[in-house]
């Protein structure tokens, strides 16, 4: 018996298999020692170890079905895994600060600016137009959004676009704020905004809002309606008043399972064959290029309605990065920024609205890439 019969995962050993084993104990790295959004970063960690173990029994060998692909089949390629999450999402979102400064929901919009320029970009590096929006929605900082429209439109980049959409999520302590800084004087992220965190807008209102965003979005974009859809149940759960019982297991037990699921899963697709390429290290570097951009253009957008506005009235503009959908750690973000700059500065109330306010607006968006990109591919 010779030597790669006895120990065929040794021998079938690849330089690619070893960096991807690098790469999974490097995020798990960051997972445990820098804290760096570890419920998603552990589990795609030790996934990535596992998928690249040659004949390994977590991936389908022969006809033998391994675990991961059957999860992938089941919840990636049908969706189901980030649109339960979007379920956990809502019903973690309290919408009651939005209505406050209803203007804020427009850093939304606003912050989605990085995923056309990135998408802009893509195209001229030789990607065609189904992959530059799939790698242009990680910019959105919504890895649920991600991973969807990855799935119909660029299932190859999955893994690439996956791991890309939640690393800069956990990233967005170390790439926002010298964005932010660039863009605002000492003066601007100072200025204070006033936030009554007692007042909550009234139930009926917080019942009517997920029910009228769902039609809304439904009646502007039909495609969009899996995404916004199961993140507005999720809240209508939290709000209703009478199944706080199914918003508590949404907000923990479905959140924290689906999650585990969904991270391991994601790694059935980080073998060192397929993610050991150029097109990779293009993906990671443009999805930089994406989170930079949709934060200039919260910031920008803030300073630009700051024109308009009454001098009480005027808006922080680093409340405008947090139109990222990276909820709620942009929000916390800003507003450790905000104390940093003035102690007494307590920007977290309209920093959480703006980030809600991405949460739509990133959903919304993936589902009109979704609706429009396929009509000029």
């Amino acid at each position: 018996m010779d030597f790669q019969q006895l120990l065929p995962a040794i021998a079938g050993m690849s330089w690619k298999n070893m960096v991807m084993i690098a790469i999974g104990l490097t995020l798990i790295f960051l997972a445990i020692r820098k804290q760096y959004e570890p419920t998603l970063l552990l589990p795609i960690g030790f996934g990535t170890i596992l998928v690249n173990i040659p004949f390994s029994a977590v991936l389908t060998q022969g006809e033998v079905l391994g675990p991961l692909n059957v999860f992938f089949d089941a919840g990636i390629i049908t969706e189901v895994f980030p649109l339960l999450i979007f379920v956990a999402i809502g019903a973690m979102i309290d919408f009651s600060p939005l209505f406050q400064r209803p203007i804020l929901l427009l850093f939304g919009a606003a912050a989605q600016f990085g995923i056309f320029m990135t998408m802009v970009l893509a195209t001229l590096m030789g990607f065609d137009i189904k992959q530059a929006a799939s790698i242009g929605i990680i910019g959105a900082a919504d890895g649920p959004t991600s991973i969807i429209v990855a799935t119909q439109m660029a299932r190859d980049l999955l893994g690439p676009i996956s791991v890309a959409a939640y690393s800069y999520m956990a990233l967005v302590p170390i790439i926002q704020p010298p964005v932010i800084k660039a863009l605002t004087s000492e003066k601007e992220r100072k200025i204070r905004m006033k936030f009554d965190a007692n007042k909550r807008a009234s139930r009926t209102a917080l019942i009517i809002f997920p029910i009228a965003v769902t039609v809304l979005a439904g009646l502007i974009a039909p495609s969009s309606l899996a995404l916004i859809g199961f993140l507005m149940f999720g809240n209508l759960i939290r709000e209703c008043g009478v199944l706080n019982s199914l918003s508590q297991t949404a907000q923990k037990e479905l959140a924290n399972l689906v999650t585990i699921l969904l991270g391991i899963t994601i790694a059935s697709t980080m073998t060192g064959e397929k993610f050991v390429q150029l097109s990779t290290l293009m993906i990671l570097g443009l999805g930089i290029v994406a989170f930079v951009f949709d934060t200039a253009g919260g910031v920008l957008f803030a300073k630009l309605i700051n024109r308009f506005m009454s001098k009480d009235k005027k808006i922080n503009p680093m409340i405008g990065a947090c139109g990222i959908s990276a909820f709620p750690m942009s929000a916390r973000v800003i507003h450790g920024m905000g104390l940093k700059e003035d102690k007494h500065n307590y920007l977290l109330m309209p920093a959480i609205s703006a980030n809600v306010g991405g949460q739509i607006g990133s959903v919304i968006v993936g589902g009109l890439i979704l609706l429009l990109v396929p009509l000029f591919a």
